[in-house]
């Protein structure tokens, strides 16, 4: 149920009455897909629509999400589409398909259990205090809110993935990644119009020195960890790279590759450090645009300042239903996209083999299902009780299903605490002068950064935990 107080409609484009035509398509999907959703997409269950390349079925009734993700999912494969634009991360878990996929599903689940994934939380409250101390010596300068969290969430990756240390400057990782989220988040006129694989795509030819660095910082990290361990000096190293390289299949004794530790690493800095960085991001923003529950958030941290870091998460109620509607109405993953191995039916609709499934939280969570007010900002739907009424299969801001985002649990913790926190310490607010605008580059990311003044609070405290750390 929405809050009585709630009526702010965050920035996002507005349904288009029609569906665009074939120039002014390729356009868009070039520069921002979200901009090409009609009102029908918002409204109807199943939109049907002929591309060059295939049929595309826009699914949005829960029940039919439910059959493709997971009911019949052994029906809907990965589609060519998809894998052209993540070919860089061929072998992971991402791309795997089959027995390939469920063997390393089987290797690396255990990897992000709850107890695991909290376990964890001292080194995301060590590097959350990092960046509250280096602000409180900015007090009152004007930062760039998504560049801040794009290094916080690769601090914890490095804290929990390359916890030895990464081999190469902090600023060259940085911008490798950006620049493989700009190269391969695009989506290329060529794969649009199908044209072979053999053709290559311009805007992925950019990418190249980034997978290039990629590559070569996890075969370093692989390659020192292996010799650790034939040397028996790991150190008590037990990070994620660490378990990956241990890791044995329960069922067949298989160890995993190096290509295939090496793409599922890739997988983890690349889409994991992203996707958690841009929840921090649009959580933080939303908050400067409400008043109600910015002191909501701060009334919940300050009551749990003295909390161990492994039971924050479950503390934190109220941050975490801000965290999940800012989830809601900026996905991370902004589509999924399948193909129909054999004919079937979707919410009464005849789905012919071949034929492309596409699913859009970013349409799915702002679908009339949720309400007339699907479109504005009101974390109480998320709360204890009125979460209850919401369809598993609405709400995918890290997919569903046996494909599911694997570190869904880890991002949700690392942004619901670094949200109590900054929240707790600060007042942000966005510079006049710049106008915030999602676009859709895999994730879903603020255009051009985030400006914001960064003003510290008196009464704010940063550390989470100081008093009984001992009890982590």
């Amino acid at each position: 149920m929405l809050s009585r107080h709630s009526s702010f409609r965050p920035p996002a484009p507005l349904p288009r009455l029609d569906w665009p035509g074939p120039f002014d398509l390729i356009r868009t999907l070039w520069s921002n897909p979200i901009e090409a959703w009609t009102h029908r997409h918002f409204a109807q269950p199943i939109v049907r629509t002929r591309l060059p390349f295939a049929d595309i079925f826009v699914v949005n009734d829960p029940a039919a999400v439910r059959r493709v993700l997971s009911d019949n999912a052994e029906n809907y494969g990965k589609d060519r589409f998809q894998k052209r634009m993540l070919g860089v991360l061929t072998n992971g878990l991402l791309t795997a398909e089959n027995e390939r996929w469920k063997s390393q599903r089987r290797l690396i689940a255990p990897l992000f259990t709850s107890k695991t994934v909290k376990s964890m939380a001292p080194a995301m409250v060590t590097e959350i205090d990092r960046l509250i101390a280096r602000w409180k010596s900015q007090d009152g300068a004007t930062i760039d809110i998504a560049q801040e969290m794009t290094d916080l969430a690769l601090n914890v990756l490095e804290s929990t993935i390359f916890s030895a240390g990464l081999s190469v400057g902090r600023d060259d990782l940085r911008a490798a990644m950006r620049i493989y989220f700009d190269a391969l988040g695009r989506i290329d006129p060529f794969d649009v119009l199908d044209f072979p694989d053999f053709i290559p795509r311009i805007s992925r030819l950019y990418a190249r020195p980034a997978i290039r660095i990629f590559h070569q910082v996890v075969d370093d990290m692989i390659a020192v960890r292996r010799c650790d361990l034939q040397e028996r000096a790991s150190n008590g190293q037990h990070d994620i790279l660490m378990l990956l390289i241990r890791a044995r299949d329960s069922k067949t004794n298989r160890e995993l590759t190096k290509q295939e530790i090496r793409a599922n690493v890739v997988t983890f800095m690349a889409a994991g450090h992203e996707s958690t960085a841009n929840a921090i991001t649009w959580a933080l923003y939303l908050l400067s645009c409400s008043r109600e529950w910015r002191e909501r958030v701060r009334v919940e941290a300050a009551r749990e300042i003295n909390t161990p870091p492994a039971l924050l998460f479950d503390r934190f109620i109220e941050t975490r239903a801000v965290v999940e509607e800012s989830l809601r109405l900026y996905p991370p993953l902004a589509a999924i996209s399948r193909t129909a191995r054999n004919n079937d039916e979707l919410a009464g609709t005849p789905v012919e083999a071949g034929a492309m499934i596409v699913i859009s939280p970013y349409v799915l969570h702002r679908h009339k299902i949720w309400g007339a007010r699907a479109d504005q900002f009101d974390p109480a739907r998320f709360l204890p009780g009125a979460r209850a009424y919401i369809d598993r299969y609405a709400f995918l801001p890290f997919g569903a299903g046996p494909r599911g985002c694997i570190g869904s649990i880890f991002a949700l913790q690392e942004a619901t605490m670094a949200v109590a926190a900054i929240t707790q310490n600060f007042e942000l607010e966005l510079d006049p002068n710049h106008t915030v605008w999602p676009v859709h580059r895999i994730t879903l990311r603020p255009r051009g950064g985030l400006p914001m003044s960064v003003r510290c609070r008196s009464s704010g405290q940063s550390r989470f935990g100081t008093q009984t750390a001992a009890l982590v």
